[in-house]
């Protein structure tokens, strides 16, 4: 596995156990939508080198989405910290 995609797999792994069980549930009603609302941030967790994103309305596969509203404002913080911290680009809180 190239060093690159083995730090995305642990960046990745990493951000989903900061998740509590109640977030985990939201993450995976969350899931269920066919799209998120115009502005809201998120992270594709497949794509992690995007940073934070913002929906500008068209569809989005939410099956690796991480949105912000999905999680408690203090993991949120702790997710755009994990991301800094390897380095990928495009991060804002």
């Amino acid at each position: 596995m190239k060093n690159e995609n083995r730090t995305e797999m642990v960046s990745r792994d990493t951000i989903l156990k900061m998740l509590s069980k109640d977030e985990v549930g939201s993450v995976s009603t969350a899931e269920t939508a066919v799209n998120l609302p115009k502005h809201a941030e998120y992270i594709d967790l497949s794509h992690l080198d995007c940073g934070v994103q913002k929906a500008d309305g068209t569809a989005i596969v939410m099956g690796h989405i991480l949105s912000r509203k999905s999680v408690h404002k203090d993991t949120w913080r702790k997710i755009v910290a994990e991301v800094i911290a390897h380095d990928i680009p495009k991060v804002h809180a």
